[in-house]
């Protein structure tokens, strides 16, 4: 396990380096200068050459473009982001601020995925067949197909512009306000975790009804254990390994969903940070918070892989 381990953080550095190093050389082959959008937020004149020149010096955008990405790497290293262009700050201390609430955010929609979509799953397989598990497998298949930022406008102008019991925008932390921080949180929680519930809805049942048809269950049903026993003990933890493969693959669409979502909301989250970065072409926030979302889902990709060994003890890494 020891070595499997080694490898695989190896190979998640080597995907690190990849993935930074082709953000980094897109964002500079896209047309557009930082600097020009920069002078022109900043000063409604124009600079001298030698101004212009001093600021490329400031920013580092003099050097070519190979040095500029093993200056930022170096950086990495000694922890430090770069600063922004636009911002002034440190990408570190903008990246602080932001993340937290996307956490919060994405957390929040995966407990929620997991709670509802498991316990769906569940009921379907149990209830196969019967008007429950139509139901509920109508609304997963519905749930699958809906855009979250359609759904997300929806909600905006349904329960906030028309019936005006929700706010439609912003985000205050549970800490300061936790009334006013949840009722910010319900739309775009609820747009986020609407394909995790879904998929995990679909996912579970069809994992639990290929288990329940093993001969192991019949036995414990034979044995006379209780319904929650055999379902808990036997079935569903047996069912676990596509369940939480899935669920490793609801971080990367959690910080996908996050980019729309904090954008449709107005949330001062990381999402809505990178979006902001792109359009303004801020190549050092934008590469601090793709190396961040990296970082996580090659983080969540190893803790799924490392628990297959806990949940099927017949699975060895050598």
């Amino acid at each position: 396990m020891t070595a499997y381990i080694i490898r695989r953080l190896l190979q998640t550095v080597l995907v690190l380096f990849i993935v930074t190093f082709y953000v980094f050389m897109i964002l500079h082959i896209l047309p557009g200068d930082p600097l020009m959008l920069y002078i022109s937020q900043s000063q409604m004149g124009s600079l001298a050459p030698e101004q212009l020149e001093a600021l490329r010096h400031e920013f580092g955008l003099d050097k070519p473009i190979p040095t500029q990405y093993v200056d930022w790497i170096g950086g990495v290293f000694g922890g430090n982001l770069g600063s922004s262009i636009f911002l002034g700050d440190k990408v570190l201390k903008l990246v602080a601020e932001s993340l937290p609430i996307t956490v919060h955010l994405g957390i929040t929609a995966m407990l929620i995925a997991c709670i509802l979509g498991i316990a769906s799953g569940v009921i379907c397989a149990l209830r196969r067949g019967k008007w429950l598990d139509t139901m509920l497998t109508v609304l997963a298949n519905a749930g699958i197909t809906i855009p979250n930022f359609w759904a997300g406008i929806l909600l905006i102008y349904l329960f906030g512009l028309k019936l005006g019991w929700l706010p439609i925008f912003g985000y205050t932390s549970p800490f300061d306000d936790f009334s006013l921080s949840t009722r910010q949180m319900l739309m775009p929680v609820f747009c986020l975790s609407l394909f995790g519930v879904a998929a995990l809805t679909r996912q579970t049942r069809s994992s639990m009804l290929e288990v329940v048809r093993q001969d192991y269950i019949r036995t414990a049903w034979a044995k006379g254990l209780s319904e929650r026993v055999v379902v808990l003990r036997h079935t569903l933890k047996n069912a676990l390994i596509p369940i939480v493969t899935l669920l490793g693959m609801q971080v990367r669409f959690l910080v996908g969903g996050s980019v729309v979502i904090e954008t449709v909301f107005s949330i001062p989250g990381m999402g809505r940070l990178l979006v902001e970065a792109i359009f303004a072409h801020d190549y050092q926030v934008v590469q601090g918070c793709v190396l961040i979302i990296a970082i996580v889902v090659a983080i969540s990709n190893l803790i799924v892989d490392i628990s297959y060994a806990w949940l099927d003890p017949r699975i060895r890494y050598d």
